[in-house]
């Protein structure tokens, strides 16, 4: 016997059962008891003197065995989702979208149902299986069929399962008797739910104008000048800094052709062209301004950017600044690298042609050689030389510090977290190089994230969400064989090739010990102890040594040796014992004691006059037309005259010509200046060459 106040809803599949009995729920479910059934999962009992409401016509049929002729079948009329329809106001106007569902019948009737609700702004292609003909388009729309969507669509939006109209659930109201009594309620909560609806709607409105207020008051707050054209060349942003530049305020812009906006045929052309160059300088009323356009690629919509030049160049030069003062800039050129040694010499002029390019570099050396300088001297002779040099060695870094230095980190991301969160050393290279000291310590997790940056240019903070593109450059470098490395598995091998695009392998001190006895004297200068003598012995017995710790062990030896030293002389007495050097046969200590106790001072090993003249005629020929004389100056005009000699050969033969009488020397602006017994002895070498 039929329950009073009863009804049975029958669908075709579940998600469409549970959006059906949820409507249903909220508008008559307080006084009508509802049962469901979804044909894909459920299985039907027979139905006998009931209300049954299908959920199409194409169901009748289908379910036609299991519902007695005593039953009343209704046939719902179905209507969109208005609770998602909103999404589809956001798609702009004329925008193409398939809409898929999984029989003709229900696509056809859906998509009308759509345009005659309003939603008609939108270009329609209907979509189901085993549809020929199909538009490939990118945004697809569906009611819940997500399954059935086509692989070459790029974006869905869900508008879930279509909806029961009210004129149904009037039906339903009369078949059960309720018509009279419960009509004018239903229709209220119908109608309250339309219009929650169009509040939202308003929201959502209301909110859109706000942002777009906001982004107008932030386009015309930016110092720059701001243009954005569409596809078809029409003016969607005009902001009032590029009202200034091109002189044209009170002018209604927006909407119109930038043909009619713009007078400079060329600067027309360079916004309309798609392809060629993203940067021209343009002289635009007198004044000189650079242009930077980019495209949008979801609409083409190409945004352009106007900066007055000499604010660009004094915005680059407080950035220099303020990376000099974080220490955020390469210390050293080619030039600071001592040495005349043939390895030596090859080695730095491949990596100044290395440094042209953009390419990673991988430095080989052992520790101690000057893999710093190599990199410092790298970055100063390429194309990002005005970026910041940021240097890393990860021998020096904890472990659990090494990814937070690396990438950085979100607010909250780990206990101690700074607020607000903290930018990784790549951010902050961000347009130079970063140099990743002792390459071969990090760890294999880390070498992932490493490899991530090299292959995407892109980066993820710590406990971050949005992907940062970085632009960085990196010189790496390794003091250990990352070949053996990687057959222990302590080094990944795709990094190893990912590093190593471009290679440079520095010379060993050992290989070299012809450049020992100028880093001596280098290394005296820089001590500021320009008054110390060193016994030519000394020299003679540090080059027998085999300096395992490189420059860096030269270094602390002399240093060492200074200290110890009395009366401003260094003599053999002066160098450590073995036990301060590395693996060396006690032999290579072995000096005789006469040696010791030796008062006689052979002449030490001097410049060449013939170079200290070299020096000196530069110096005069500079004085002629400088005010002031900086040994930057002379090493440029040596570098000229194809006598390349470096900064501190230059302080040291200033030195010695300053001794002689023949030049003096001055801090600050004054400089170096030529004597006149300087002049007279260039005189007098004019003479003898004669």
């Amino acid at each position: 016997m039929k329950t009073p106040n009863r009804m049975i809803l029958i669908v075709g599949s579940t998600e469409t059962k549970r959006t059906l009995v949820e409507q249903l729920e909220d508008i008559i479910g307080d006084f009508i008891e509802i049962e469901s059934y979804a044909v894909e999962d459920d299985i039907l009992p027979f139905i006998d003197n009931e209300v049954v409401l299908l959920s199409s016509l194409l169901m009748k049929k289908e379910v036609s065995p299991y519902i007695s002729s005593n039953c009343k079948q209704l046939i719902a009329n179905r209507i969109v989702n208005f609770h998602y329809i909103d999404q589809l106001f956001e798609l702009p106007s004329g925008t193409e979208v398939l809409y898929v569902n999984d029989y003709p019948e229900t696509v056809n009737e859906a998509i009308q149902s759509l345009k005659d609700l309003g939603v008609d702004h939108l270009k329609y292609f209907p979509y189901f299986p085993g549809k020929k003909m199909v538009k490939r388009v990118s945004i697809a729309i569906t009611p819940g069929k997500m399954d059935l969507v086509p692989s070459f669509v790029e974006s869905t939006i869900n508008i879930r399962p279509r909806l029961i109209d009210m004129s149904s659930i009037i039906a339903i109201l009369s078949e059960l008797g309720l018509g009279k009594e419960k009509n004018q309620e239903v229709s209220h909560r119908y109608i309250q739910k339309i219009i929650d609806l169009s509040k939202r709607i308003s929201d959502s409105t209301k909110e859109a104008t706000r942002v777009s207020e906001h982004l107008k008051k932030v386009v015309d707050g930016v110092h720059d000048g701001i243009l954005a054209v569409n596809e078809n060349g029409i003016i969607t942003v005009f902001n009032g800094i590029l009202e200034e530049i091109l002189h044209i305020r009170g002018k209604r812009v927006i909407g119109r052709h930038v043909n009619d906006i713009l007078v400079n045929e060329e600067l027309v052309s360079f916004v309309l062209e798609n392809k060629g160059e993203t940067n021209r300088y343009f002289t635009i009323e007198q004044a000189d301004i650079i242009v930077h356009k980019f495209t949008i690629e979801a609409d083409g919509t190409k945004v352009v950017t106007f900066k007055n030049a000499g604010e660009a160049i004094e915005m680059e030069n407080k950035r220099r600044r303020e990376l000099i003062k974080k220490g955020h800039f390469a210390k050293y050129t080619f030039q600071d690298i001592i040495g005349k040694n043939e390895k030596l010499i090859e080695t730095k002029r491949i990596a100044s042609k290395l440094a042209k390019s953009d390419l990673t570099v991988l430095i080989e050396g052992e520790s101690g050689t000057g893999k710093e300088l190599f990199a410092s001297s790298i970055h100063n002779e390429s194309k990002r030389r005005n970026g910041p040099f940021l240097a890393v060695n990860f021998s020096a870094l904890p472990e659990d510090l090494v990814e937070s230095e690396l990438f950085g980190y979100e607010e909250g991301a780990f206990t101690g977290a700074k607020k607000g969160g903290r930018k990784g050393l790549f951010e902050q290279s961000h347009g130079g190089t970063i140099f990743l000291d002792e390459i071969g310590d990090i760890s294999l997790k880390v070498q992932a994230r490493l490899l991530r940056v090299l292959q995407e240019k892109e980066l993820l903070r710590i406990g971050g969400s949005e992907i940062i593109p970085v632009d960085v450059r990196i010189v790496a470098a390794t003091n250990r064989h990352l070949l053996t490395l990687i057959d222990k598995n302590e080094f990944r091998e795709d990094l190893f090739h990912r590093l190593k695009v471009l290679f440079i392998h520095l010379p060993e001190l050992r290989y070299r010990k012809d450049d020992i006895d100028e880093l001596i004297r280098y290394f005296i200068q820089q001590s500021e102890l320009n008054d110390v003598k060193v016994h030519p012995l000394v020299f003679q017995q540090l080059r027998k040594y085999h300096w395992y710790g490189n420059i860096r062990e030269l270094k602390n030896t002399i240093d060492y040796m200074l200290t110890v030293c009395e009366n401003n002389e260094v003599l053999l007495k002066d160098i450590p014992s073995e036990s301060f050097f590395q693996g060396e046969p006690k032999e290579l200590f072995s000096v005789p004691v006469s040696d010791y106790s030796s008062q006689h001072w052979p002449k030490e090993p001097s410049i060449d006059e013939e170079e200290l003249s070299f020096v000196l005629s530069i110096v005069d020929e500079l004085q002629l037309k400088e005010t002031s004389i900086s040994r930057k100056k002379i090493v440029d005009e040596t570098i000229e005259k194809k006598q390349s000699l470096t900064e501190q050969q230059v302080r040291y033969r200033l030195h010695l010509l300053s001794n002689k009488g023949y030049v003096s020397i001055h801090r600050g602006r004054v400089g170096t200046k030529i004597t006149e017994a300087g002049k007279e002895h260039l005189r007098s070498m004019t003479k003898i060459q004669i």
